[in-house]
């Protein structure tokens, strides 16, 4: 069975390096945006790399949680793991939806979107603060913006079949939900943090998959 990453907002395959899942991990890489494009298509495009053909789950970290929800609509996985993120437009934060309905988000230069590293350390919750810069020197702030945006707007009310979520205690993005299995002291970038605790969780959850593919 295969395991389908989706990286969080401007981050890559290497949040998922400390993970040791008892799947093959294979991760989605992100794609350039068209001009005025929704998630949702966004999304389809993605599907190209998926192998259908065999067994597969999907997993999404944070902004990658969207998408791994949105790619769960169109495709069959067998299941669907969400870390750090969100399922549905009622657990986006009201704040967000009210800069969201303002367009806060279209008028702000791109330039604006790259925020200095004390605030990111702090929002992420970052014990390897090394790794968290090294993937946000990396970002691409076009693809920032329209993220964000799509994040503040999303408005999926599906209901995601044979799920696992995750939350940590201490997310400052994003708290957990009644659907949430929590992570003690976990922050936004616990997927690195605590990567064992994930790991456990996610393979518990895999097991009764596992066993059938």
């Amino acid at each position: 069975m295969r395991l389908y990453c989706v990286s969080g907002l401007g981050a890559d395959e290497r949040v998922f390096q400390f993970l040791k899942l008892n799947v093959e991990i294979v991760p989605i890489h992100w794609i350039g945006i068209k001009v005025d494009e929704s998630i949702q298509s966004y999304t389809k495009r993605l599907t190209s790399q998926i192998d259908q053909t065999e067994p597969f789950g999907i997993l999404g970290v944070s902004f990658g949680g969207l998408i791994a929800v949105e790619l769960s609509k169109i495709l069959s996985p067998i299941c669907t793991i969400v870390i750090s993120s969100v399922i549905n437009k009622t657990e986006i934060p009201f704040f967000y939806k009210l800069i969201g309905r303002i367009k806060v988000v279209n008028i702000l230069p791109t330039f604006m979107f790259k925020a200095p590293m004390f605030i990111m350390n702090y929002v992420f919750g970052a014990k390897n603060k090394i790794l968290l810069k090294s993937i946000l020197d990396d970002t691409n702030y076009k693809f920032t913006k329209w993220a964000l945006n799509e994040v503040f707007n999303w408005q999926n009310v599906n209901e995601v079949q044979n799920l696992l979520k995750i939350n940590g205690e201490n997310d400052k993005l994003f708290k957990p939900s009644i659907y949430s299995k929590v992570i003690e002291k976990g922050a936004h970038f616990m997927i690195v943090d605590q990567a064992d605790k994930v790991s456990f969780e996610v393979n518990q959850f895999l097991t009764q998959f596992i066993q059938h593919t």
